[in-house]
């Protein structure tokens, strides 16, 4: 079995199957995915199998085949199985696959768009088309997706995806093609091993709850995983008990350079976050006027950031800065610092419209975390939002290896990438993080870690996967996800990471 952690590209995929099947009987792997998908479905169907009504799309590929051997196990468990099944493959396991479906007792029906929505369905599958899928869903297929998704909406039936939903790049995350579609599924079966593409970009409202069936492969066929899910195992020895002979000094300290006329609030929310993420003194230095304290945190240190030494502190750059003339000799002075720094919001817009402040990114001597939104990190690619959202692995990774940083790709499924290590997907967050001032709550988060001596990387995977538990916490309380103020996180954060310090410790 792979790593729980593991997520492989399709290409290693294909090659895993190649090298699987040669000390596999024929069509062993097809039968082993039937029969996962099978089980699958039993543990989602609402009652005795003998009164479930189950729909089962079978495609004309391989994923079809899959699709027809989960049909035939269901068939023979009692369930009343529909098959709709598109012609087309003529793989000899496929075959097998189709003969074993017509020898139960599944009913065979023409693939109609109408037929979906005419049954009483307790479940419907989804085996039309797997991870080779490289054309957009179109014409009589985009009418059955269509079909099958509006089912979901309407009668909240559950669909099951059988290793990836059909249309989904399992790369990427994306929907394939322009003008494509994919089938909106609640959960997915996924076979040998994940896939990046199921847990980021649209890959998060298409797949549902994700499991692994291995297939029993043997694990020396897997190779090093191409991208890896973000775990606390990942960076939890960095959150350790503090020791009794302390003081505030001990904690680092965080300069949050931002907050120009009209855009305090972003670098208060910053700072509050770095404040409570552990801290020992944190700073706010404003762009514009400064103001003469946080009134909802007096502990907060207001600075003009004229004058202000960021060689003295770990800084969060860009919280409200603006992009003026003032603001990029702010931003020079500050990259100047030789310790580690955080560049968000106008700090990125500043590097992307000026080379030489990229130029002073790549040659930092303290380590840089980038925290770009997926219009920021298409300005400093010099690509639109569409092409970045098209490959959000290999857009971090490019990101990364440009400026010589770690970047957390924010969006559905961040991504976390830096240069020669392998990038990671983060699985914690929901929608209530798509609010204002949420950004600046991550890249506070950052700081405080940095300032407490985290390396940039692990400080990176804890900060994007708190951050999302704490939306996550907060949003099986009630509180979220319409709705939820970026301030919110805040105390869950803190409680977040304390748990993870009493972990760290253990």
């Amino acid at each position: 079995m792979p790593t729980p952690c593991a997520l492989y590209t399709t290409r290693q995929l294909r090659d895993i199957e190649r090298q699987a099947a040669v000390s596999l009987p024929d069509g062993a792997l097809m039968e082993r995915a039937g029969q996962a998908g099978a089980n699958a479905a039993l543990e989602l169907l609402p009652f005795s199998t003998r009164l479930a009504r189950v729909l089962v799309l079978a495609g004309p590929g391989n994923n079809g085949g899959d699709a027809l051997e989960t049909a035939a196990h269901l068939a023979h468990a009692g369930a009343h199985v529909t098959v709709m099944h598109a012609d087309g493959g003529t793989a000899p396991e496929r075959l097998r696959a189709l003969a074993r479906a017509r020898a139960s007792t599944a009913r065979f029906i023409a693939p109609e768009p109408e037929a979906v929505g005419a049954g009483d369905w307790s479940l419907v599958i989804d085996g039309l088309f797997g991870i080779g899928l490289a054309r957009p869903v179109a014409g009589p297929f985009a009418a059955l997706v269509g079909a099958v998704n509006g089912l979901g909406a309407a009668l909240r039936c559950p669909v099951l995806a059988l290793d990836v939903p059909s249309g989904l790049d399992a790369d990427t995350g994306s929907v394939v093609g322009p003008g494509g579609c994919a089938v909106e599924a609640t959960h997915t079966i996924t076979f040998i091993g994940d896939k990046p593409g199921l847990h980021t970009a649209d890959g998060r409202d298409h797949a549902g709850s994700v499991t692994v069936a291995g297939l029993d492969i043997d694990a020396a066929l897997l190779p090093a995983p191409a991208m890896l899910l973000n775990d606390p195992n990942w960076f939890a020895a960095h959150a350790r008990q503090r020791r009794q002979n302390t003081h505030k000094g001990s904690n680092g300290i965080v300069a949050v350079l931002g907050g120009a006329a009209g855009m305090t609030g972003a670098p208060i929310l910053a700072g509050r976050t770095a404040l409570h993420a552990g801290a020992g003194r944190v700073f706010l230095c404003f762009a514009g006027p400064a103001l003469p304290c946080d009134a909802g945190q007096p502990e907060l240190m207001c600075r003009p950031a004229e004058g202000h030494d960021f060689a003295a502190a770990v800084t969060v750059a860009g919280p409200g800065l603006g992009t003026g003339e003032a603001a990029g000799a702010l931003l020079e002075q500050a990259l100047a610092s030789p310790l580690p720094q955080v560049l968000d919001a106008d700090a990125l817009n500043l590097v992307a419209a000026q080379p030489d402040l990229a130029d002073q990114v790549r040659a930092r001597q303290g380590a840089t975390v980038l925290t770009p939104h997926p219009l920021e990190g298409a300005r400093l690619l010099g690509c639109d939002v569409a092409t970045l959202q098209r490959d959000r692995p290999g857009s971090a990774q490019r990101l990364a290896d440009m400026l010589d940083a770690v970047v957390i790709l924010k969006g559905s499924g961040s991504v976390i990438a830096a240069p020669g290590r392998t990038a990671v997907i983060n699985p914690t967050g929901n929608p209530a993080l798509a609010t204002a001032g949420t950004g600046d709550v991550l890249a506070g988060l950052c700081g405080a870690l940095l300032a407490q001596g985290w390396p940039a990387w692990e400080a990176a995977l804890a900060a994007a996967w708190l951050h999302g538990m704490a939306a996550d916490v907060l949003v099986t309380e009630g509180v979220g996800p319409v709705g939820l103020a970026a301030g919110e996180l805040i105390p869950a954060i803190r409680t977040a990471l304390n748990r993870l310090v009493a972990r760290g410790g253990a």
